[in-house]
């Protein structure tokens, strides 16, 4: 008596990593009262094999191990952008299109990128192609040099 996969466990990067552990937990506690049905109501003169057994629990078990992984990546990235954040606040900083540019008030973080504002209220997507420094660069004024 062959039992084929009954549920198919995704993460998301939106998902919380409380939830997402539930999940696994929940279906590996499933899976495994799943496996003592079978074992308990298996065929006597049939028996399922011992080593199909042990292929279902190792692969359920790297799921379980993937899920965690992916959300202590998460966790990591989630980090890596506080910190990356917090280091923009009073640097001087040009959009990629350069209709934007000031210094860094402040920062907010979302789960799929940065924003940040300038003193003068303007928002600037962090992305590639932004220009990041110190102090704004020095203005420069043409003035008329024809004294006569």
């Amino acid at each position: 008596m062959a039992v084929d996969a009954t549920s198919s466990v995704s993460t998301s990067t939106t998902s919380s990593t409380n939830s997402a552990q539930k999940k696994a937990t929940l279906n590996y506690d499933n899976f495994l009262q799943l496996l003592i049905a079978q074992m308990k109501n298996q065929d006597p003169t049939d028996p399922m094999d011992a080593s199909e057994q042990m292929s279902q629990l190792a692969s359920f078990s790297q799921v379980e191990q993937t899920i965690q992984t992916n959300t202590k990546l998460d966790t990591l990235l989630s980090s890596s952008s506080l910190t990356q954040a917090s280091s923009y606040v009073g640097k001087y900083m040009e959009s990629a299109d350069g209709t934007v540019k000031g210094t860094i008030e402040s920062v907010k973080v979302y789960s799929d990128g940065i924003i940040a504002t300038t003193t003068d209220g303007g928002k600037i997507l962090v992305q590639a192609g932004i220009t990041v420094a110190d102090k704004a660069p020095p203005t420069t004024t043409t003035s008329d040099s024809s004294d006569t």
